[in-house]
């Protein structure tokens, strides 16, 4: 399974932002091995959150890790039917963590967005 994380600058935390955090970790549980990846929508000038969540979805992710979600990056993560957990803390090791054990519950509420707002 592959699980993906939007983060900071920091590449260690939760982004609250999906759709323009600077980085997406991409972790697969099977090898238990990570990979940090820049999100080339985050710059985008508009559809930023569709653009994440497609990138998301071709890189073969089965589940999402985010504060929250906007409801045209649910659609995409939906149709691609990549499951979306809300984040616990910060810690995107802690997050990974939370999931294996079962603490994690899926995201139920989408925002409707940002539109154009950074």
């Amino acid at each position: 399974m592959i699980i993906a994380i939007p983060l900071h600058e920091t590449k260690q935390n939760v982004c609250v932002s999906f759709g323009r955090a600077p980085y997406f970790l991409f972790h697969n549980t099977d090898t238990n091995t990570s990979q940090t990846v820049e999100n080339t929508a985050a710059q985008a000038q508009g559809g930023a959150g569709i653009k994440a969540a497609q990138l998301v979805a071709d890189s073969h992710a089965d589940a999402v890790i985010t504060v929250r979600c906007g409801q045209n990056s649910a659609e995409v993560l939906q149709t691609a039917k990549i499951a979306v957990y809300k984040s616990e803390g910060d810690s995107a090791a802690e997050n990974l963590q939370a999931f294996a054990e079962g603490k994690l519950v899926k995201l139920n509420h989408f925002h409707p967005g940002f539109h154009g707002h950074a």
